[in-house]
């Protein structure tokens, strides 16, 4: 397991807190941003470093301004993709290390939205961890409008559970989008990707599936 070291980030917003994590012989980055309900240091989001670490992958763990400051809403998407960028930009002083930029549902998405809006520098790719498509019992794609606009390879990680995100619904934006996007499916997890205890699989060994392809992903840029 890698120490993550504390990072203070300015964004347009006021300084937000981060953690970085950089195994040996890493030579890529993903900048992580966390989901709507839940912080940088949620469980998943921790375990999802430690797997890529193991992977030799650094990540950059983050806080959008409205987590740090203790608020239950989520940020508007302006200020979350202001975030978004002024995480990546923190990166520059890490070295020549390859930046990938994404995160866990709504984190996934807003990165997915400021890629959209104008490029996000030096990131050569997006990793979705369960992108959310539509609401719980809202099933649509209008969600994933922008993707079109998002000129870098794009890593969709989801599971067969998903409520927000019907998978026959994933795979229709994924062929979409042609060789620019890559679908890897976890069957039986849900939007946490947590799976029926009836499968009788370890929640680790899903961790580490996620942080093996994603690597492999990464290292295929």
């Amino acid at each position: 397991m890698t120490v993550p070291t504390p990072r203070t980030i300015a964004t347009p917003s006021g300084e937000v807190s981060g953690l970085f994590s950089r195994p040996s012989q890493a030579e890529a980055l993903l900048v992580l941003a966390h989901g709507a309900g839940a912080g940088m240091t949620h469980p998943f989001m921790a375990a999802v470093a430690d797997a890529l670490a193991a992977e030799a992958v650094a990540t950059l763990r983050y806080q959008f301004p409205s987590m740090e400051a203790g608020r239950r809403r989520p940020d508007t998407p302006s200020i979350a993709m202001a975030t978004v960028r002024a995480a990546v930009q923190s990166t520059a002083a890490d070295g020549p290390l390859l930046v990938v930029a994404g995160g866990k549902s709504f984190g996934g998405r807003m990165s997915s939205e400021a890629a959209a809006k104008s490029m996000l520098p030096h990131v050569r790719g997006l990793v979705f961890f369960g992108f959310p498509l539509h609401p719980p019992g809202k099933p649509g794609r209008s969600r994933a409008a922008h993707l079109a606009k998002v000129r870098v390879p794009m890593l969709f990680v989801q599971g067969t559970r998903d409520a927000l995100a019907q998978l026959p619904l994933v795979e229709t934006v994924v062929r979409e989008l042609g060789a620019r996007a890559t679908l890897h499916v976890v069957d039986g997890g849900d939007h946490s990707f947590k799976l029926p205890k009836r499968l009788g699989r370890d929640p680790a060994d899903v961790i580490n599936e996620i942080g093996r392809v994603t690597a492999d992903w990464i290292r295929n840029l």
